[in-house]
């Protein structure tokens, strides 16, 4: 079992940008491909980008295509989500996924608590 933990979160005008990272727990963090997702108030949890186990293969949702960035550091244990040109439609708990496969995939076994990011206009 991986354990995960979210930072990074904050407050953000508009057009500004944020970093989030997750760290995880064990040695096996490499074995697992990783993703993130958010929940805003009133809405179900969406997708927002996956990465697979080298970091060689990545996956986005539509509206965050070109704006975010994920990354892994597999010597850190570290995936990370950069988040550029923020709108205010981006605030949400953002949440880190952890899945036992290598591949990048957008079904996860494992989450973090999430991270809030409130995106001001």
């Amino acid at each position: 079992q991986v354990q995960l933990r979210e930072s990074g979160g904050g407050l953000v005008q508009a057009g500004g940008s944020l970093r989030l990272s997750c760290a995880a727990s064990g040695r096996t963090f490499s074995t697992y491909a990783m993703g993130w997702f958010r929940q805003a108030p009133g809405k179900e949890r969406e997708f927002v980008a996956a990465i697979n186990w080298s970091g060689g293969s990545t996956l986005y949702e539509d509206s965050v295509k070109g704006r975010f960035t994920i990354s892994r550091d597999n010597v850190r244990n570290t995936v990370y989500l950069q988040m550029n040109a923020l709108k205010p439609e981006d605030t949400a708990v953002y949440y880190c996924a952890a899945a036992r496969k290598v591949a990048v995939t957008r079904n996860f076994d494992y989450w973090g608590q999430g991270t809030q990011v409130t995106v001001s206009s």
